[in-house]
């Protein structure tokens, strides 16, 4: 459910090519999306925080007053404080900030999977808060990544505050190539312990901006 077509298309595209994930609808409007939520079994949903014809969080809301069963990750154009807070308390699983990568996206879908069938049944205490961990548990590094350059990467982007770094300010700091950088700040943002904001300039293609977050 995204006012942007363009994502809508890219993330319908990604969620697709995953096994055991069925696309069941996409919508661009809050009331196109009441519609498709009241008609069609969804149990998640991908929500876009502003659409063309009302909020988001409003949607949301709507969608726990009616008592519907259905799970939302919330995919965001930038980082809005109280949309964060919004959504965190209608029980969001995750919130994120486009551009999406397929990695990222394919990373929190296998995790909602994996919480679903963990969810299917309890045997004690140690059952729960293994389900309960499972959206959220972090991916091992991949390949490539050193833990010593990760630690250096960390304490760079801590260092650069609020206003982050691009890969090419990164690649600069650490020593790093800007393509080997930029797979870093892809991990941590995969990792949940970095965000990447888009910035827009005069002209061009927006720099992307990425920002510690912590853990």
């Amino acid at each position: 459910m995204d006012g942007d077509r363009t994502a809508a298309g890219t993330h319908r595209g990604q969620v697709e090519g995953l096994p055991g994930f069925t696309v069941v609808t996409t919508t661009h409007t809050a009331s196109a999306a009441r519609r498709a939520l009241v008609h069609r079994r969804v149990d998640l949903v991908l929500l876009d925080p502003r659409l063309p014809d009302g909020s988001g969080v409003h949607l949301l809301r709507w969608l726990r007053a009616t008592g519907l069963d259905v799970d939302v990750i919330a995919v965001a154009d930038t980082p809005d404080p109280a949309g964060l807070r919004a959504c965190v308390s209608l029980g969001v699983l995750h919130y994120l900030l486009k551009p999406l990568t397929g990695e990222h996206l394919r990373h929190r879908l296998v995790r909602y999977a994996q919480y679903r069938a963990a969810a299917g049944g309890f045997d004690g205490q140690e059952d729960v808060d293994r389900a309960m961990a499972v959206p959220r548990t972090p991916p091992a590094p991949p390949g490539g990544i050193s833990g010593s350059t990760l630690d250096t990467v960390r304490g760079s982007l801590r260092a650069a505050g609020g206003a982050g770094l691009t890969a090419v300010d990164l690649a600069a700091r650490v020593g790093l190539s800007r393509v080997t950088a930029r797979r870093y700040l892809e991990y941590m943002v995969l990792a949940g312990s970095a965000d990447r904001v888009p910035y827009y300039g005069t002209v061009g293609r927006p720099r992307l901006h990425y920002r510690w977050l912590g853990a």
